[in-house]
């Protein structure tokens, strides 16, 4: 059996290396900070600096992860990890 501190951890690991592929730029037409994660659609952020558009993106793909386990939607394999979401009995 898996621990929930277990568990927690191959989500933050899951979580970080997301994260990592993440991509950033500033639009040129009102100078603020474009993030998304190559797939991962849906998950991107728009902010005035870097660190917000980050901080930003990060909450974005942890919301879209919360949907998509209480959906039971498949989530995509990052750097070799793969979350698996048991159905419910």
């Amino acid at each position: 059996m898996v621990s929930w501190t277990q568990e927690a951890e191959v989500l933050r690991r899951y979580l970080d290396a997301a994260m990592r592929h993440a991509t950033y730029e500033i639009l040129t037409d009102d100078g603020t900070y474009y993030g998304e994660i190559p797939g991962f659609d849906g998950v991107y952020a728009n902010a005035k600096t870097l660190e917000q558009c980050r901080e930003e993106l990060q909450q974005t793909l942890e919301d879209w992860l919360l949907v998509r386990i209480a959906r039971h939607l498949d989530l995509p394999e990052v750097d070799g990890l793969r979350l698996r979401v048991p159905e419910a009995v």
